[in-house]
């Protein structure tokens, strides 16, 4: 037989190796098919646990030393106030009320701001304070050993740092001063760094003032969750708990 009379198969058929080769393609199609679906599931759930579960933020000032220092990572839990709303001594996240933190530079670029909404970052734009006062309530700054009075009972912190006369409760200019009643739906809180924390005894006004508007008071439906524990760095990892100082506070 010459090479003229043999048969030349159809274009369309398939040897072994063109088999093969197709096998592999749809093995590699269906691996990245996965990929994709494993990955949009992992960005939903992270979302999801960032709105109803945990979030994570991160600590941008020395305002809650000794307990939270700078650059600690920390993770707040939701769930505690689904039902409730944050008690005196709690160590809560809140949004910016407005005009309590200056310019934060920026929100770092569309990759970090995605992270960030999905719960992948800590996030900026907050502030962590301690509660001091609830609706009702009157804080009073201090009583002859610096400590603050909340609705007639004195409060020992230990958690706190004083300034350096052993105020637990400085405001410029002086340590005398009081807050409240708290307005419903308010809260009045502070760093434990009381030197360093431009909080709610900040944004009073001193004694005397003439023209100055307080505005000392955060709204609860500003209020993220409550703190957690600390992640990071490891070695100060700590599960966040409640302090017992505040329970024989009386009713307002």
């Amino acid at each position: 037989m010459t090479t003229e009379d043999r048969e030349t198969p159809p274009a369309d058929d398939v040897g072994p190796g063109d088999s093969r080769s197709s096998s592999s393609r749809r093995r590699r199609l269906r691996w990245w098919h996965e990929v994709l679906v494993v990955g949009v599931v992992a960005l939903v759930a992270a979302a999801l646990i960032k709105t109803f579960l945990i979030q994570p933020f991160y600590i941008p000032s020395e305002s809650m030393e000794p307990g939270l220092v700078e650059d600690d990572r920390i993770l707040v839990e939701k769930a505690s106030y689904w039902f409730g709303s944050p008690q005196r001594g709690d160590v809560v996240v809140f949004a910016d009320p407005g005009g309590w933190l200056g310019d934060t530079g920026g929100d770092g670029g569309v990759l970090s701001g995605a992270l960030t909404r999905l719960g992948l970052q800590p996030t900026g734009g907050h502030l962590v304070k301690r509660v001091i006062g609830t609706a009702g309530d009157t804080i009073v700054c201090c009583d002859g050993e610096g400590r603050l009075e909340v609705n007639g009972e004195i409060i020992v912190e230990p958690y706190a740092r004083p300034d350096a006369d052993g105020c637990f409760g400085p405001m410029p200019p002086d340590c005398t001063w009081s807050a409240g009643p708290v307005p419903e739906g308010q809260l009045f809180v502070m760093g434990d760094n009381r030197a360093h924390s431009a909080d709610s005894s900040y944004r009073l006004c001193p004694p005397g003032a003439v023209g100055c508007e307080s505005d000392p008071y955060v709204d609860v439906d500003l209020v993220v969750g409550k703190l957690a524990a600390v992640v990071w760095p490891l070695d100060r990892l700590d599960l966040g708990g409640g302090t017992d100082v505040f329970l024989e506070v009386p009713a307002p």
